[in-house]
């Protein structure tokens, strides 16, 4: 086993994982949501924070299961021309794609670092009645990024040796 070989199957089991584990929060999501609507329809009751939680755990829910849904290609895609492609053409754009999301992905982290670092040390709080810590979910941005770009390269290896020019990265 390679070391390129290797970091692939690492980094796609670790947001595996991560992606499960935040696919979870949609169970907490769906109680809270439920609850909201019992207490505000049924007991005339609302409540300050279930719209605002469920938002909030929304944030890593997004943020943690995207990495993974890059190495499963179940983000947005644009079929019609890409199935025609043969496999080795197929792999060069991918190539290109991935070129472009670790680039972006690069930016995305060079600008999240001082938000996430910001809401930090000030320990942010939303400005809701509520006022839960929102800093958390700022803080998982550019660990969420970074998440990402690993992927990205991951995929980009994997796509080198779609291409032919490589025995590694098989995943």
């Amino acid at each position: 086993m390679s070391i390129i070989n290797g970091y692939c199957k690492s980094i796609t089991q670790l947001n595996r994982w991560l992606a499960i584990t935040a696919s979870s929060l949609v169970f907490i999501m769906v109680a809270v949501i439920s609850f909201e609507v019992i207490a505000r329809y049924f007991f005339d009751a609302p409540t300050v924070w279930a719209l605002e939680l469920s938002t909030l755990l929304l944030g890593p829910y997004f943020l943690l299961a995207g990495p993974y849904f890059l190495h499963t290609a179940g983000h947005v895609n644009v079929d019609i021309l890409y199935s025609k492609l043969s496999p080795r053409i197929a792999a060069f754009t991918d190539m290109g794609i991935y070129a472009v999301i670790i680039a972006i992905s690069c930016v995305l982290i060079y600008q999240s670092i001082p938000v996430a670092q910001n809401a930090i040390e000030s320990g942010e709080t939303s400005f809701s009645s509520w006022n839960p810590p929102i800093w958390p979910v700022k803080a998982l941005i550019p660990v969420a990024f970074s998440l990402l770009l690993l992927q990205a390269i991951a995929e980009f290896f994997t796509a080198i040796h779609r291409a032919g020019y490589s025995t590694e990265a098989q995943t």
